[in-house]
């Protein structure tokens, strides 16, 4: 069975079908292939979407369509570049920077990619950066969306590890400003190498202008993550929460959200629900099938007696991890992979959430590399440019990324120093 499985899925991924679709399909055969009752399908398929916390999942896509059509996310930009944007390669930086604000909220990349992307891609340009640089600047620093929390990679390795969401939503702090760092450091050394961003100060407003007219924006992410965190409301209740702040701040107070736009808004939110849910739901029924057969117990003593140290263990972990990101969707991946691997993580004694964090930032790495990366398409379509143009400039970035992650793998304190602060008994 899990011969047929294997193969189905490699076929139809040679063949370009949905990742979804070739989940799916190759759980079926592997159903047919053992002679098991078909209903199966349809019962696992159900429980696997059928937990509360994957309810935060459309609630927060909603938020972010929200955000971007109320003109949140605009004026973030406005307010990173007052910050920032007064130095050489300051519009960069801003950037990354409104990109960390926005992922406080949002929980996903690709709409950080959209939302903010139209707004910064277009100036970067103006500014005289390369639209090239200028795209894989932005499918990079999007992938912050994931890291940052709240982050719905991040809810779907809780719910698949069975770790609690809370703690993995602390603990994706220092990562994420980590990362944040690096790249804003990067970009700033890099645009004075080359002698760009000389003129990025012009026209950014003052930061008390700017601060005043963000500041309900700002107060999103303060509220929806001081109520996870202050005890107030749970992660899934907390995205209610950000679509219905989204909503008055969008309507009422900015009033840039027309009722006629409702149901767009919605529509483009529901699509890409269903498709984030699909994908979970034809995944959770291949894990299951995949753990009735074995799998998972015959990859943990395998990688105990190759892997036979924690470190050894992180390394061909990474290694593994990074190739499987570029080929398969980030939720997929881990929907199918934490169950197998979480395990042999614990009997390495690995902390369940540490490890949580290096699967999702190195498979949000799949975001930003060929041949599937999700916001490189974005990035490319906002940017109007072939996805060939942008690889010359994302292979920086991608090293950057790759040392953070070294970093995040080998000193468990940086993500863990704060959960064990806030957790502490």
């Amino acid at each position: 069975m899990t011969l047929v499985m294997i193969a189905t899925m490699v076929l139809c991924f040679a063949f370009t079908v949905s990742v979804a679709v070739s989940i799916g399909l190759a759980a079926i055969l592997g159903i047919q292939a053992s002679n098991a009752n078909m209903l199966i399908s349809a019962k696992e398929m159900f429980t696997s979407i059928n937990k509360f916390p994957l309810a935060a999942i459309p609630f927060f896509i909603l938020a972010g369509n929200l955000m971007e059509t109320g003109g949140i996310s605009r004026r973030l930009v406005e307010f990173a570049k007052s910050l920032v944007g007064g130095v050489q390669g300051g519009l960069p930086m801003s950037c990354v920077l409104t990109c960390m604000i926005f992922a406080a909220v949002s929980g996903s990349s690709v709409a950080t990619t959209f939302a903010i992307g139209a707004i910064l891609i277009p100036a970067l340009i103006r500014h005289g950066y390369p639209t090239s640089y200028a795209a894989a600047l932005q499918a990079t620093s999007a992938e912050l969306g994931v890291v940052i929390p709240p982050s719905i990679p991040m809810i779907l390795y809780g719910v698949s590890a069975e770790v609690s969401i809370g703690e993995l939503f602390i603990a994706g702090f220092g990562p994420g400003i980590l990362i944040s760092l690096a790249l804003m450091l990067f970009v700033w050394v890099y645009c004075r190498a080359k002698g760009w961003g000389r003129s990025d100060g012009d026209g950014r407003m003052p930061l008390g202008r700017a601060t005043r007219q963000a500041g309900w924006a700002l107060l999103m992410p303060v509220i929806i993550l001081g109520g996870i965190y202050g005890g107030i409301f749970t992660p899934t209740e907390a995205s209610a929460m950000a679509v219905f702040y989204a909503l008055i701040v969008g309507m009422v107070i900015y009033r840039e959200i027309r009722v006629q736009a409702l149901f767009a808004i919605l529509r483009k939110s529901a699509l890409s629900s269903a498709v984030i849910m699909f994908i979970i739901a034809n995944a959770g029924l291949f894990a299951f099938l995949i753990t009735r057969a074995g799998v998972p117990d015959a990859i943990g003593r395998w990688l105990e007696a190759v892997l036979q140290s924690p470190a050894l263990f992180l390394l061909g972990i990474n290694a593994a991890l990074f190739v499987i990101g570029m080929f398969i969707e980030t939720s997929a991946a881990i929907i199918v992979l934490a169950p197998i691997l979480a395990p042999v993580a614990v009997h390495f004694g690995i902390d369940p959430v540490h490890f949580g964090l290096i699967m999702v930032v190195n498979l949000a790495l799949g975001m930003i590399t060929p041949p599937f990366g999700v916001n490189l398409f974005a990035a490319c379509t906002v940017a109007r440019i072939p996805l060939d143009r942008i690889v010359r400039h994302l292979l920086p970035f991608v090293c950057v990324i790759l040392a953070c992650l070294l970093l995040i793998t080998y000193m468990p304190w940086i993500s863990l120093g704060l959960r064990d602060l806030v957790y502490a008994k």
